[in-house]
């Protein structure tokens, strides 16, 4: 977004940075029960911007950037399916460890890389994975993005140099799998890679709301109950919000002080729809999160585990919710998914709509917004990717 110029590594590192910095990226979804919907990675924001970074330095086309970013984005998603679930109960941020290895893959196909020195580029993506959940809420969220995002880079660029690695650092017994998360199901990854494509198959899940994934489905049924009700702030005497556990183990900030915790606080996700009826990038900012009427609404939401939410399955993100209002009254709604998923999905128009209020956050016109999108509805069709990067950036402030 700026006219600062620095090597691929670096471009990378702060483009996934900046993806993820307002979580408002989009979300892999599980396929099979254990693997928890919305715990597994968030696929571009490692992905995208290392082939983003060596398309525009290497003056390469659209489709072959839209190439590597599927190849990046599949091999980070399989990964993630595949490795035993203890990877991310116990700790580990997937999006940091996954998508590491996706990056490496993506960057290894936009620089023309063979089989062999690929499977080096692989493991040197898996050795430099790491990111631990505790950082939630905290700039080293998003830190762990852009590190994953200048690892693929880095892993890439140094195996076509000739630096050495082993040839199987994924499933081999002291690798990727084994060493991060106990082992892994060879069945979900062997024979699955592009078969289907991810994004064809379950498909990712893209956000309203610049917020946790897990509070999605929840803000849907709560936006619903608001405009079926008119309900008014002033009404409302109780919020309770029931969802599986692994829900409220990554939503962690109850109380949250800042904007970075609001993402991950249910509780602030309520409370802001319930007094503003909308929850974008203005909603989450440090002043919104501690004002006085916000932090008294928190108070009145209660959020936990609901037996019938637990008994759904974890590939789903069953959110119940009632509503207790001041003349004894309760409404109540629930959702599996939220809006933005394939169940679910967002229009183009309101995809472009997004886009649009992101551009104008973020300093660029609505000129520029426009030329933007309308080269990415035809991405594969530039001859270099530097055309679309030119519009990317904010225009130079004039003393």
């Amino acid at each position: 977004g700026s006219e600062l110029r620095v090597p691929a590594r670096f471009a990378a590192f702060a483009n996934g940075l900046a993806i993820h910095a307002d979580d408002f990226d989009d979300t892999q979804l599980a396929v099979a029960k254990d693997r928890v919907y919305g715990l597994l990675t968030h696929p571009t924001a490692p992905a995208l911007p290392p082939v983003l970074a060596l398309a525009e330095r290497d003056r390469r086309s659209g489709a072959d950037l839209m190439l590597a970013y599927q190849i990046g984005v599949e091999v980070e998603c399989k990964v993630a399916e595949a490795i035993l679930p203890r990877h991310y109960q116990q700790g580990f941020h997937s999006t940091a460890t996954c998508g590491s290895i996706g990056a490496a893959a993506g960057a290894a196909k936009l620089l023309g890389l063979d089989r062999q020195t690929t499977r080096r580029a692989l493991s040197i993506g898996a050795t430099q994975a790491g990111g631990l959940r505790e950082n939630f809420g905290t700039m080293t969220k998003p830190f762990h993005a852009g590190r994953a995002a200048e690892n693929g880079v880095v892993a890439a660029e140094i195996a076509a140099l000739g630096f050495t690695a082993s040839d199987n650092g994924l499933e081999a017994d002291r690798g990727f799998f084994r060493a991060a998360g106990g082992g892994y199901s060879p069945e979900m990854i062997n024979g699955k890679l592009g078969a289907p494509w991810t994004f064809a198959f379950p498909g990712v899940s893209i956000k309203p709301h610049p917020s946790g994934s897990l509070t999605h489905p929840g803000m849907a049924v709560m936006m619903d109950l608001i405009k079926r009700h008119d309900l008014k702030p002033e009404q409302v005497k109780r919020v309770s919000v029931g969802t599986n556990h692994n829900m409220p183990n990554a939503l962690i900030h109850h109380q949250p002080k800042n904007e970075l915790q609001a993402k991950f606080s249910m509780e602030f996700c309520m409370a802001i729809l319930l007094l503003e009826r909308k929850g974008g990038l203005e909603q989450f900012t440090d002043d919104v999160v501690n004002r006085a009427d916000v932090q008294a609404m928190i108070k009145k939401v209660n959020f936990g585990v609901h037996p019938e939410a637990e008994s759904a399955g974890f590939d789903k993100m069953t959110t119940i919710i009632e509503v207790e209002l001041d003349d004894g009254s309760v409404v109540k709604g629930q959702a599996d998914f939220g809006k933005g998923s394939p169940a679910n999905p967002m229009t183009d128009e309101e995809l472009a709509e997004k886009f649009r209020q992101c551009a104008a956050w973020g300093g660029l016109d609505q000129d520029q917004a426009k030329a933007v999108l309308d080269l990415v509805w035809r991405i594969e069709e530039l001859g270099d990717i530097g055309e679309l990067m030119k519009l990317l950036r904010r225009p130079a402030k004039r003393n």
